[in-house]
């Protein structure tokens, strides 16, 4: 298996730092504004951009965290024993414009779930998508708002996103499963 680096340490920060700029611009009232983090990478995505936005606009906005294990259409397929974490939704959801964050797009599967599980929390004004990276390869139609890195990835191929957060250094990794 090789490795390779498609993003380090500060060009994740630019990233985030980047993808946060954008949501302020595109949403001018950042009091309608919430962030909620997909389990477990798309969590400390949205923590990152929080703290961004607060610093930028000096306000705090709304943060949330949602597992989607138990909403997954894959679910019984990839464990008999799905690991659910913590949803933690604290703020009203009605009529709030909700930034959605993940580390890597993919299939679309997963935001497919997200949006089930944020559902059964209220209806949101809307809901935007913020994603590190989206590596194509959709089966739903759904597409990011906001992407940090654009990137073509083989089916043999997976991205890796490493944040300190999760006991790692900060760093986006291709891994290639072909061996040669």
């Amino acid at each position: 298996m090789t490795t390779s680096i498609l993003l380090s340490s500060d060009e994740i920060t630019l990233a985030i730092n980047r993808i946060s700029l954008q949501v302020l611009e595109k949403n001018h009232r950042p009091d309608n504004l919430a962030i909620v983090g997909i389990h477990t990478c798309g969590v400390f995505l949205a923590q990152r951009m929080r703290t961004y936005i607060k610093e930028q606009t000096s306000q705090l906005i709304p943060y949330g965290s949602l597992d989607i294990n138990l909403y997954r259409d894959d679910w019984s397929l990839t464990s008999q024993n799905p690991v659910v974490k913590t949803t933690d939704i604290s703020f009203k959801v009605e009529d709030m414009d909700i930034i959605l964050a993940d580390d890597v797009l993919f299939t679309g599967r997963t935001i497919r779930a997200a949006l089930e599980a944020l559902m059964d929390h209220g209806r949101p004004r809307s809901v935007q998508l913020a994603v590190l990276v989206d590596r194509g390869g959709r089966e739903l139609p759904i597409q990011a708002d906001y992407v940090g890195l654009n990137t073509t990835v083989r089916p043999h191929e997976r991205i890796q996103v490493m944040f300190e957060e999760n006991g790692g250094q900060d760093e986006v990794l291709l891994l290639d499963h072909n061996e040669i």
